[in-house]
């Protein structure tokens, strides 16, 4: 399975950081700092840091938590979009849930026997 994780966890790197770059310019157009190290995003997040190399099974797990926990926590945020009247904070949280729960549910049927 190398070969194909590794072109699918490179595509999933550069999405994701990508989507790091969309978050932080709508941070910083509501007028607050971004988080800009990875001290301050670990401290931001729900997400534990692998300690080990993982089997290959057990990555794509740990990738379909992640994706998960990324998906509720936008839905947490929706309300407070909401009631702000702020809809690029909710096409932005929109955007995020598609890709995530897609994504998520492309590495559940890899698990799938």
């Amino acid at each position: 399975m190398f070969q194909t994780l590794h072109l699918m966890f490179e595509q999933h790197y550069t999405e994701l950081a990508l989507a790091v770059d969309a978050v932080a310019e709508r941070i910083r157009a509501l007028g607050f700092p971004a988080p800009g190290t990875y001290g301050q995003f670990v401290k931001l997040s729900s997400i534990k840091e692998e300690a080990e190399i993982p089997a290959a099974t057990d990555m794509i797990k740990n990738l379909v938590k992640g994706h998960e926990a990324v998906a509720r926590t936008a839905r947490t945020i929706f309300p407070a979009a909401e009631k702000a009247s702020d809809e690029p904070t909710a096409d932005l949280l929109t955007q995020r849930l598609q890709v995530h729960e897609k994504t998520a549910w492309m590495l559940r049927s890899l698990l799938e026997k």
